[in-house]
Order: structure tokens, then sequence, then C-alpha cells
């Protein structure tokens, strides 16, 4: 009996109370919409909604993507909705506090036109072994390469939030 104990309180030195771990990445999946800020260009004040799942490699499988608005002043670089959508979500799951980081970059692309969004999720962990994310929200920046009147390398900024 001794014996187990003493293997017990190696593994749970050894596992650690607590830290950082990678959790089950389709945790952060789900629905996301998004609002674009600043820039000079069409995709300023862009806003989209999209649903995806993260697979076991952080990338993202797109399901669903559409615009909600497009820019009335310049001319339209992206479909409301057709664009192909690809990116990826890294997720470190803090065990003592449960928050959930990592990084995101999600591009759109649509003839010459490429919206490339980069940036930093945030959110918490509400489940054994990462199993559901809630509250999580990205924030970061957007850049807009293209044709006339869809370039904008400065870009502006996002938030895009899990539903």
């Amino acid at each position: 009996m001794r014996e187990v104990a003493i293997l017990l309180l190696v593994a749970l030195v050894l596992n650690g109370c607590g830290g950082n771990t990678t959790p089950t990445q389709t945790a952060a999946g789900g629905t996301w919409q998004a609002a674009l800020s600043g820039g000079e260009s069409s995709a300023s004040g862009l806003s989209f909604i999209t649903q995806f799942t993260v697979g076991g490699n952080n990338t993202l499988s797109v399901s669903y993507f559409q615009f909600l608005n497009q820019s009335e002043a310049q001319p339209p670089c992206f479909p409301i909705t057709g664009a192909t959508v690809a990116g990826t979500m890294t997720l470190t799951e803090n065990q003592t506090t449960f928050t959930v980081t990592g990084p995101i970059v999600l591009t759109v692309q649509s003839g010459s036109n490429t919206l490339t969004l980069t940036g930093n999720v945030t959110g918490t962990e509400n489940g054994l072994n990462g199993t559901t994310l809630s509250g999580a929200t990205a924030t970061g920046n957007w850049t807009l390469a293209g044709g006339t009147g869809c370039n904008d390398p400065a870009g502006g900024s996002f938030t895009m939030t899990q539903s």
C-alpha cells in the first residue's frame, strides 16, 4: 500500500498542479462574428460571421463564411459569400486560472484580393480538458492586399467574438 501511495505522489508531482497545456482545439470552434475598423479601403467597416472547427493541427475548417455588409463608397473587394477562407488557431490553457489564450490568423481570398486578420484569442475554459471555450474574443489587426480600391497594407483593427 505504501508503494502505491508513493507512486501516486510521484505521478502528481510529475504531472503538476496547474500550468499550461493545449486544450482540445475543437472547443474553440463554433460561430464567430467579426467587425473591422480603421483603414482606408473597402475592408474598413466590414463585418462577417463565420463558423469553423479547429483541427488537431490547429488549422481552421471553415463550414460557413458570410460578409454582413459591403462598403458603399468603395468597389466591393469580396462577394458576400463564396470567398476562400483559411486560418490557424493555436490555444494554450492555463489550468490554474482556466484562461485560454493564443494566436489566430484568418485569411479571406477572392480573386486577387486577400484580407488577412492576425491577432490573439482570450477566453475561459469551462469543462474538463478544454472541452468548452466560452466568452472568447479575438483582437488584432487586418491588412488588405489586392487590386484598385482593394489595397490597404496599413489596414486597421478587428474584434471577433465567439457566440
